[in-house]
């Protein structure tokens, strides 16, 4: 019956869901409602789970822009695009150009600085004051540091099971490419939003997030139904 039971959780954690073409392609179709005070997330990627629980006290906007985002099926085939070692895995540029176009203007307000980039944290990227959109990255060691850039968090990965650490998920992502061109040896983000999956053929030891989707109430037991 525990196999059983195993089994069932485990398909249940690898459903993806529905993308919303429309949302994907026309932001503002789709009404952004406010997100639930505390979630958590699914992220199904190339090297196993990866769970986040969200705090909407932290960074409201933030969450509700996350919240969004992840409803309406937007990081689906989604790349670890800046992955590096001892610093932070950078994600969030879609595959498709044309839904680039459509979000790299969508920006949010900046949320105030309520907790701290530290090891497992989740952050939006930016490019300056009030420009976040889409791009996320999550702390693979202690960045306090950014807190005084502006950057706010809004999560942090959990633990899936005792036997599944979540930091051991993370941490086994991808860092050979180190920073991205020109600096470095990986994916230029211009020609990632421009190209967008084009672009990442060039770049084939990529880990990537199949799908991400918000679990329903959870229990001890079922940590993302």
């Amino acid at each position: 019956m525990l196999s059983l039971l195993l089994f069932f959780v485990a398909c249940a954690t690898s459903k993806p869901p529905k993308a919303n073409l429309e949302a994907l392609l026309q932001p503002r179709s789709m009404e952004q409602r406010q997100a639930p005070d505390q979630f958590r997330v699914l992220l199904s990627t190339t090297k196993g789970d990866l769970l986040l629980e969200i705090y909407r006290e932290w960074a409201p906007l933030g969450v509700d822009r996350f919240h969004h985002l992840v409803s309406i099926g937007y990081y689906q085939n989604i790349a670890f695009f800046r992955a590096i070692n001892g610093f932070m895995i950078q994600f969030g540029i879609h595959g498709n150009p044309e839904i680039n176009a459509v979000w790299q203007s969508n920006r949010i307000k900046d949320d105030p600085v309520q907790s701290s980039n530290t090891t497992g944290v989740i952050s939006f990227a930016s490019a300056g004051p009030n420009t976040r959109t889409v791009q996320l990255f999550i702390n693979t060691q202690d960045n306090s540091t950014l807190d005084r850039m502006g950057f706010a968090p809004f999560g942090k990965v959990i633990d899936m099971t005792p036997d599944t650490p979540g930091m051991e998920v993370l941490r086994s992502i991808y860092t050979g490419y180190g920073e991205g061109a020109p600096r470095g040896q990986g994916p230029s983000q211009g020609l990632l939003q421009s190209q967008g999956d084009a672009h990442l053929k060039k770049f084939p030891k990529l880990d990537y997030i199949h799908f991400a989707r918000i679990c329903k109430p959870f229990t001890a037991q079922n940590p993302c139904p």
